[in-house]
């Protein structure tokens, strides 16, 4: 069974920074592709950011592009994001997610006020 469990989340400034993290189980983590994406109250889920599964190719929304990096630890079946400079508009639940297949975890909130 896919298991994701999301951390890392919570409240902070704007031009603040968190980083999250994503620890995985139940399936062989090191083979397949990860995805960030979140979810604003109102909206639909919105891609973020995605991570091949040697780590070495990555993609980013332009929405947060040059503010946020992905990342991921093979020998530790962890994925991380490491967000910066962050605004009120990127306020949201935040998934990993299993590429393609699409699993996610429960999520964790990321709030940006002041």
């Amino acid at each position: 069974e896919v298991r994701l469990v999301e951390s890392g989340g919570g409240l902070v400034q704007p031009g603040g920074s968190l980083r999250l993290s994503c620890a995985a189980s139940g399936f062989m983590f090191s083979i397949f592709g990860m995805k960030w994406v979140r979810q604003s109250p109102g909206k639909g889920l919105e891609f973020v950011s995605s991570i091949n599964s040697r780590g070495d190719s990555t993609s980013y929304a332009n929405s947060v592009k040059g503010r946020f990096t992905i990342s991921r630890d093979n020998a530790k079946n962890t994925l991380y994001l490491q967000m910066n400079s962050l605004k009120p508009e990127d306020t949201a639940v935040y998934y990993c997610s299993k590429h393609p297949t699409g699993e996610r975890g429960q999520g964790t909130q990321v709030t940006v006020s002041s």
